[in-house]
């Protein structure tokens, strides 16, 4: 019984650092992704900026790069707007949570340069190959990621007045598997 309790260990800890990250994480009510992004980057000092592109077949859903200058969040335009949000809440869980990327990813692959042609086709060939090595995680850190923005776009949803006409069960249905309170943007 030790040793499963021990195999478990691992999945609480990154649970409990998600919580730890997202709690610390200041919200607009309403969501603006736009005013999200500028608020985050003014209190990393550093500049955010969101690229959307429109992805091919096969493509990453979203993108995150890393350079001297800045941090660039690319996103699909051909998906749903709810898509959208969680690539984006994804990418910046692995800004919040600190993580730096390496060469290849989860599955042992690595971005090529093909890809990094048809998603950044205005970004220079030289930068993109430079980028493109911070632009990949470890699956742990995916899923670190995956976490915060999960808990992130429930808060979101949360946050949201229902829409006029909803039934009281439904507007009670949050409380049954809602969490503690969180920290509100003033």
């Amino acid at each position: 019984m030790g040793d499963r309790a021990s195999r478990r260990q691992p999945g609480r800890e990154l649970w409990r650092r998600a919580r730890e990250v997202a709690d610390a994480v200041s919200l607009p009510e309403p969501f603006d992704a736009e005013a999200f992004v500028a608020h985050l980057a003014a209190e990393r000092g550093r500049p955010i900026e969101l690229m959307p592109v429109s992805a091919p077949e096969g493509a990453p859903c979203g993108l995150l790069m890393s350079t001297e200058r800045a941090d660039y969040i690319l996103y699909p335009t051909n998906t749903t707007a709810l898509h959208r949000r969680h690539i984006l809440l994804h990418e910046v869980g692995h800004l919040l949570c600190g993580h730096t990327g390496s060469d290849a990813g989860a599955d042992g692959v690595a971005i090529d340069a093909a890809a990094g042609r048809q998603l950044m086709p205005n970004l220079s060939p030289e930068l993109v190959r430079r980028v493109l090595g911070r632009t990949t995680y470890t699956e742990v850190q995916e899923r670190e990621a995956e976490l915060v923005a999960s808990l992130l776009a429930q808060r979101v949803v949360r946050h949201r007045e229902p829409a006029p006409g909803v039934p009281d069960g439904v507007r009670r249905f949050d409380s049954l598997f809602g969490g503690r309170s969180r920290r509100r943007t003033p």
